[in-house]
């Protein structure tokens, strides 16, 4: 017996409203749900970069680029021998 016989046999048998309703069905509502989801998650990169690049706010981005960050750490000590 081969494996295509089996699978044959096995669609042969199968009902068309389950192969539809149980198969298709949930695969094809996951992957509108992902594109959905996906979808959205660009929109919102989309804005963010177009707040980033909004030219009323081109000044404060020049001046903000050159700054250096701040160390966040404890500070040392300096004490005269």
């Amino acid at each position: 017996m081969s494996a295509s016989y089996i699978f044959s046999e096995f669609l042969r048998e199968l009902p068309g409203y389950i192969l539809f309703g149980w198969i298709f069905m949930p695969v094809t509502l996951l992957l509108l749900l992902l594109i959905a989801y996906f979808r959205i998650q660009l929109l919102e990169v989309n804005e963010e970069l177009a707040m980033a690049q909004d030219p009323t706010k081109a000044f404060l981005n020049y001046h903000g680029q050159w700054q250096k960050p701040r160390r966040s750490g404890p500070k040392e000590k300096k004490c005269k021998n």
